[in-house]
C-alpha cells in the first residue's frame, strides 16, 4: 500500500468530493479495516443525507479538493454567460462527456455543462436524460457557489439563475 501525501483538511471544513459534490468534514477518525489501522475523513453530504468515510492517504488521489477560490467561482459564473458549445456528436457520446465533467469535480467543467445544457423558454424542450444531467450539474455548481460565498442554497440558486437569465437576454 503506497502512502501518498496526506491532504490538509480539517473537521468542519467544506470539501468537494468529485462523485458527490460539496460535503462537510465532520471528523477524522481511526478504524481497523481488514487488519489495517486507517485514518479516515468522515464527510457528510447534507443534500444526499449521506456520510462517507474516505481514507486520508487516498483523498487527493481520488480528487477530493478544497472549495474553489472566489475568483474561480466568478470565472465559472462568467463561463455561464458564454454561448453554448454543443458538439454535433451522438447524444450518447455527449451525455458520457457531460457525465465525466460533472463527476470530475472541476467547477469550470461543471459550469460548461450547465452552460451547454441550459434552455430558455423559447428553445426546444430537453429530453429526460438531458434534463437529469443539467439538474445534476446545476446542483453541484449551486452548492459550491453557496459554500464559497457563505450563502444559503436558495440564494446561491438565485445568483446562478440571474447569470443564466442575463445570458439569455
Amino acid at each position: 500500500m503506497t502512502k501518498s501525501k496526506k491532504p490538509e483538511f480539517r473537521p468542519n471544513e467544506f470539501v468537494v468530493y468529485p462523485a458527490h459534490g460539496v460535503g462537510k468534514i465532520l471528523s477524522i477518525e481511526e478504524q481497523d479495516i481488514a487488519g489495517f489501522r486507517l485514518e479516515l475523513f468522515v464527510i457528510h453530504f447534507e443534500k444526499d443525507k449521506m456520510t462517507l468515510r474516505v481514507p486520508t492517504h487516498k483523498a487527493t488521489e481520488i480528487g477530493m479538493r478544497a472549495l474553489s477560490a472566489p475568483d474561480v467561482v466568478s470565472k465559472a459564473l462568467d463561463t455561464l454567460k458564454g454561448k453554448a458549445k454543443v458538439k454535433r456528436a451522438m447524444w450518447s457520446r455527449r451525455a458520457q462527456e457531460y457525465e465525466q465533467k460533472i463527476n470530475s469535480g472541476d467547477l469550470m467543467a461543471i459550469a460548461e455543462v450547465v452552460r451547454d445544457l441550459h434552455r430558455t423558454d423559447d428553445q426546444r424542450e430537453q429530453s429526460y436524460s438531458e434534463r437529469q444531467l443539467y439538474e445534476a450539474a446545476l446542483e453541484r455548481l449551486t452548492r459550491e457557489v453557496a459554500a464559497v460565498a457563505g450563502l444559503e442554497t436558495p440564494a446561491a440558486q438565485k445568483k446562478v439563475d440571474d447569470v443564466l437569465v442575463t445570458r439569455a437576454a
